[in-house]
């Protein structure tokens, strides 16, 4: 038999047959358009602990897609995300309500981190009972945190910035008292 390489493992197929794949590449394809809402690196660690789990722990080259779609989601759970499975997601409609953080920043003219941390609480009380339970997405992190800082390239001091954004996010949803829990997604 043909020795497989350390990242791959043989899927086996309904009508009997197995294919060598590589563990990520199978981890994209479950998670499919969900994939471009998560970090890479999130998407690499959890085909590896899986990856992992099957040939570390069970010793098994050999999974079918089941067993490693089941198995992926539990990894992706203990990394703190919902998981939905298909007919879940097709009988619950996610509305998606979107943000832009450059636009916030450039809206106030040199107005400084101060005004635009108010503004950016003011932008999340409005958007989140939009969001009715589903996903709120702020995009444009890094041109709004350039901006703020009149920065021409990304530097620790833009790091920074863009840390106590986040956290920022994180406090105001702490502490907004929303009836629906939604997702939050910072581009």
């Amino acid at each position: 038999m043909i020795q497989l390489h350390p990242d791959y493992l043989l899927f086996e197929l309904p009508n009997g047959d197995s294919v060598p794949c590589s563990a990520e590449t199978v981890t994209l394809e479950l998670i499919g358009d969900a994939a471009e809402n998560l970090d890479p690196e999130v998407i690499k660690n959890a085909a590896a602990a899986v990856l992992h789990y099957f040939q570390q722990d069970l010793k098994r080259e050999s999974v079918s897609v089941g067993e490693f779609s089941e198995a992926l989601g539990e990894v992706l759970r203990g990394f703190g995300f919902k998981i939905a499975t298909a007919d879940e997601e097709s009988s619950a409609a996610v509305t998606t309500v979107q943000a832009d953080l450059s636009s916030l920043a450039q809206e106030l003219d040199d107005g400084g981190e101060l005004f635009f941390f108010a503004r950016l609480r003011d932008e999340l009380r409005r958007k989140l009972p939009e969001s009715n339970g589903g996903r709120l997405q702020l995009s444009g992190l890094r041109p709004c945190v350039k901006h703020l800082l009149g920065a021409s390239r990304w530097s620790p001091r833009c790091e920074g910035l863009s840390d106590r954004i986040v956290g920022y996010v994180r406090d105001c949803l702490t502490h907004e008292t929303s009836p629906n829990d939604c997702a939050v997604i910072i581009r």
